[in-house]
C-alpha cells in the first residue's frame, strides 16, 4: 500500500497529458500510485495513458465506457486508490519538483493529519509564473495541527480540491464524493474543511496551475450550466443541516455563497445575456432563505450589491452594471479605432474586398510562405480538383516564384490586387504555414493549416525555452493561430505537440499528411519515373543527403566532405544532395555538381519524387525522416552537432537513440556505415519498424481525401475512410527491385 495516491481524471487533454504525467513520475519520491480515469476522452488520452502504465506498475488506468464529467471521474477514482492519502491533480497541471517528497516529509512531522493544505502557482503561456494570491494564510503562524475554528480565514482560498492532502480514512468516514456539475469543487471543499478535526499547512508551491490560454476552463463558457451553482450550495448548506455540530460556520458559508452568487453574475464570460436576471432572481431567493440571524453585511462596496441581493432588486445591479459596462465600452472603442488606423496599412482596396459576400466556391492555397507549389496545399488541392470541380483554386506565391508555378495552376502575386482580393473573399483559406498578420479571418471563412512536417525540433511556445532559436513575437504567433479552423497531423504524437505549442481553438484533424499519399500510393512505375527523370537509369545505389537548416549557419554549408564521400564510396554509388529551401543555392555545390561528383536537387520541384528515385535518406534532423520512412527503406542519421543542436534548437526525443535507423557522428563513421551494409541491416530495421509505428500512424494514402471530404463537401469525421492499419500497408518496391525486374505491375 502506498502512501500517497494521486487521482488524474483525462478529457481532451493530449497536448498537456505526457507533461503533467511526467511531473509525477520524475518526482524524488516514489511511494505513491497514480489512479488516472480516462473519462472516455475522444482524443488520444487514453492510448497515451496505457503508454505510461506499461512503462511504470505506479500507473493505473481505468477507462469510463461514457463521458461522466470531473466530478464523477474522480469518484471513479477514488473508488480504486489503496494509499493512505488521497490528493487529486487535474491532467493539464503539473507538479513542481520535490512536491511529493515535501508532502510525505510534512504529513510526518505533522502527525498525520486529515487534510494537509499546501500552495499552487499559476502558469501562464508567456512564460509568466504568479504565486497564490493568497499565500500568506499558509504561513506555519501559530500549532503545526488545528482545526478550522483556529484559522477560519483558510476558507479565503480558492475552492479547489487539488491543494491539499486528504487522508483516506477521514474521506471515508464522513462519506465525502463529489456531484456532478460545474462547481463540484465547492461542497468536497467547505465540507470537508470544516469537518476535519486536524489540518496543517505546507508552504510550498506543490502544483503548477495552468492557466490555458483557449479551452480547458468550463467556467469560462457562456452557459445556463452556472445555474449549477445554486445546486452545489444546495449540498453544503444540506450537509450543515445534516451536522447540528457545525452550525456555527453557516454565517461564513453564507459569504462564500453569496460572493460566489456575484462572481457568477459579475463575469460577463458565464451567464448568457437572457439568464442574467433570472440568475440574480435564484441568488436573492437564496440569500433571503439562508440569511443567518444577525448577519452584518459588508460595510464596502460589496456589502451594497449585498443589500441588492437581499431587496431582490435587479434593476438597480442592472443600471450599475450597465455604467461599468458603459465605460469599458468606451475604452473598447477607443482601441478599436486605433486598430482601424494600423489596418490603413493595408490598403483601401483591401477593406472594400473585405465588405463584399465570401465566395463560396473560391480557395485560395499557398506554401512555404509562398515560395511554391507543393507539400501538404498542393495535395489537398489536386484532391480538391477531383472531387469539386466547381471549385476556384488559386495560389498565392511571391512575385519572384510566379515563372516557377506549374502550367494550369492559376496564381496569384502576394502584395498585388489580385491577391487582395482573393485572400479577402475566398471561403476556405489552405496552407502549411501562417498567412500573413494582415490578413484579417473574416467569419464564415474557413483555414486550414496543413503543416509541413512532424516536429523532431521544438516548435511554437516551445521554443521560449530556446531563445537562440527565434526572435518571434508569441503574441502575434498565437493571434495567427486563432484564424485556424483546422490543423492536419499525420500521428498522435504530432496532435499533441501541435495542441500545446498552438493553443488555440481549432480542430485537430488526424487524417494523415496529405503530401504522403504520393508515397504510400505509388507504384513501380512512379519509382521508374523518378529515376529516369533524374538520369538515373542504371541499378546503382541512390542516397538523398537531406540535412535540415541551423539557426546559427546563415548559408548552407554541407557538414559532410561531399567529394570524399562520394570518392570512397565509388562510381556504383550516387549522391543526391538537396539543401534546405530557406537557404537558396549553394556555390560549393554548384562545383561538385560540374565536377560530376552528385546531383544536386535543391531546387527540384517535388522532394517526393527524390523520395521515390532514393535507396535510403541521410538527414539530422530534418523533418523528411517521418515522410521518408513512409517508403520502409533505410534512414541514416549523421548527427555530427547534436551536442549543440540539441541545445540551441531544443528536441522533442533524442535522435540518436530513438532514431529510424543507422547513427553516425562523424564523417568516417558514416562512411564505414554506408560501406559495411550496417544502413540496411536487421537493426536498422528494427529501429526503422519502431519508428514507422510512431510516427506513421494516419499516412495510409487517404489524406487528401479525408481533408477535403471533411472540409470542402462537409462530411462528417465518421463518413470517413478510416485509417488502413500500418501492418496492412504495402510500400513501394525499392528502385533496385525495379530497375532489375522491370516489372510494372502496380504494387499495393
Amino acid at each position: 500500500m502506498p502512501k500517497l495516491s494521486l487521482v488524474v481524471p483525462v478529457y481532451k487533454v493530449q497536448g498537456y497529458l505526457a507533461e503533467c504525467m511526467d511531473s509525477v513520475l520524475g518526482q524524488d519520491y516514489g511511494d505513491f500510485e497514480v489512479i488516472a480515469v480516462d473519462d472516455c476522452s475522444p482524443d488520444g488520452s487514453g492510448a497515451i495513458l496505457d503508454e505510461y502504465a506499461e512503462q511504470d506498475d505506479r500507473v493505473h488506468v481505468i477507462h469510463l465506457a461514457e463521458n461522466v464529467g470531473l466530478g464523477r471521474a474522480r469518484n471513479a477514482g477514488m473508488e480504486k486508490v489503496t494509499g493512505d492519502y488521497v490528493l487529486f491533480l487535474d491532467s493539464d497541471d503539473t507538479l513542481a519538483d520535490g512536491a511529493l517528497r515535501a508532502i510525505s516529509e510534512r504529513l510526518d512531522a505533522t502527525g498525520d493529519p486529515e487534510i494537509l493544505v499546501f500552495d499552487y502557482a499559476r502558469t501562464y503561456w508567456y512564460g509568466r509564473v504568479t504565486r497564490n494570491q493568497r499565500a500568506d494564510l499558509l504561513r506555519n503562524e501559530g500549532p503545526d495541527v488545528f482545526s478550522l475554528d483556529d484559522r477560519p480565514e483558510l476558507l479565503d482560498l480558492l475552492q479547489i480540491v487539488w491543494n491539499k492532502a486528504y487522508r483516506r480514512d477521514f474521506v471515508t468516514r464522513h462519506g465525502l464524493t463529489f456531484p456532478p456539475g460545474y462547481y463540484e469543487d465547492a461542497p468536497w471543499t467547505f465540507c470537508s474543511m470544516i469537518s476535519a478535526g486536524s489540518i496543517a499547512l505546507l508552504d510550498r508551491v506543490c502544483v503548477m496551475y495552468r492557466q490555458r490560454r483557449e479551452g480547458g476552463n468550463i467556467l469560462k463558457t457562456v452557459s445556463r450550466k452556472h445555474f449549477d451553482v445554486f445546486d452545489q450550495y444546495r449540498r453544503v448548506f444540506g450537509f450543515v443541516d445534516a451536522h447540528p455540530e457545525l452550525d456555527r460556520w453557516r454565517a461564513p458559508l453564507f459569504t462564500k455563497m453569496v460572493d460566489h452568487y456575484l462572481t457568477v453574475l459579475e463575469r460577463p464570460e458565464r451567464l448568457p445575456g437572457d439568464a442574467r436576471a433570472e440568475f440574480f432572481h435564484r441568488a436573492a431567493a437564496d440569500y433571503r432563505a439562508r440569511l443567518p440571524e444577525g448577519f452584518q453585511r459588508p460595510a464596502d462596496g460589496q456589502g451594497r450589491k449585498y443589500a441588492m441581493l437581499e431587496r431582490d432588486a435587479y434593476g438597480a445591479m442592472a443600471s450599475a452594471t450597465a455604467v461599468v459596462k458603459l465605460r469599458q465600452t468606451m475604452r473598447s472603442r477607443t482601441h478599436k479605432a486605433v486598430n482601424r488606423s494600423k489596418r490603413g496599412a493595408m490598403g483601401v482596396f483591401y477593406r472594400s474586398q473585405l465588405r463584399l459576400p465570401l465566395d463560396e466556391n473560391l480557395a485560395v492555397f499557398s506554401a512555404y510562405w509562398g515560395r511554391s507549389v507543393s507539400c501538404n496545399p498542393a495535395a489537398i488541392d489536386a484532391e480538391l480538383a477531383r472531387r469539386a470541380p466547381r471549385m476556384r483554386r488559386v495560389w498565392a506565391v511571391r512575385p519572384d516564384a510566379v515563372d516557377r508555378v506549374p502550367g494550369g495552376v492559376e496564381c496569384v502575386p502576394i502584395g498585388s490586387k489580385e491577391y487582395w482580393a482573393a485572400v479577402a473573399r475566398a471561403k476556405y483559406l489552405v496552407n502549411n504555414v501562417n498567412f500573413p498578420d494582415s490578413v484579417v479571418k473574416r467569419e464564415g471563412q474557413v483555414h486550414v493549416q496543413t503543416h509541413h512536417g512532424t516536429p523532431l525540433k521544438t516548435m511554437g511556445l516551445d521554443q521560449r525555452k530556446y531563445p537562440a532559436s527565434t526572435n518571434m513575437s508569441f503574441g502575434k504567433l498565437l493571434k495567427r493561430c486563432d484564424r485556424w479552423d483546422f490543423s492536419i497531423t499525420s500521428n498522435r504524437f504530432t496532435t499533441a505537440v501541435w495542441e500545446r505549442v498552438y493553443p488555440s481553438s481549432y480542430v485537430s484533424l488526424e487524417t494523415g499528411y496529405p503530401r504522403n499519399d504520393a508515397l504510400v500510393n505509388a507504384t513501380a512505375d512512379d519509382v521508374r519515373t523518378a529515376r529516369e527523370e533524374l538520369g538515373l537509369t542504371e541499378t546503382g545505389t541512390v542516397f538523398l543527403y537531406m540535412p535540415t537548416h541551423r539557426e546559427y549557419q546563415r548559408g548552407f554549408v554541407p557538414r559532410l566532405d561531399l567529394e570524399r564521400l562520394a570518392e570512397r564510396l565509388g562510381s556504383d554509388v550516387t549522391l543526391l544532395v538537396r539543401g534546405h529551401y530557406f537557404y537558396g543555392g549553394s556555390a560549393r555545390l554548384e562545383t561538385l555538381r560540374a565536377a560530376g561528383r552528385i546531383i544536386d536537387v535543391s531546387e527540384h520541384p517535388s522532394v517526393e519524387q527524390l523520395y521515390l528515385a532514393a535507396d535510403a535518406l541521410i538527414t539530422d534532423y530534418s523533418s523528411a525522416m517521418f515522410d521518408y520512412a513512409n517508403l520502409d527503406r533505410p534512414i541514416v542519421v549523421f548527427a555530427d552537432d547534436w551536442d549543440t543542436y540539441s541545445v540551441v534548437r531544443g528536441t522533442y526525443f533524442d535522435v540518436l537513440r530513438e532514431g529510424p535507423g543507422a547513427v553516425a557522428t562523424t564523417q568516417e563513421e558514416l562512411t564505414e556505415l554506408l560501406l559495411s551494409d550496417q544502413w540496411r541491416g536487421r537493426r536498422a530495421a528494427e529501429a526503422r519498424a519502431r519508428f514507422r509505428q510512431r510516427f506513421c500512424e494516419f499516412d495510409d494514402g487517404r489524406a487528401a481525401e479525408r481533408v477535403v471530404r471533411h472540409v470542402f463537401l462537409d462530411e462528417s469525421l465518421v463518413e470517413l475512410p478510416p485509417i488502413v492499419p500500418l501492418e496492412e500497408r504495402v510500400s513501394a518496391p525499392p528502385a533496385d527491385r525495379v530497375l532489375t525486374a522491370q516489372d510494372p505491375m502496380r504494387v499495393h
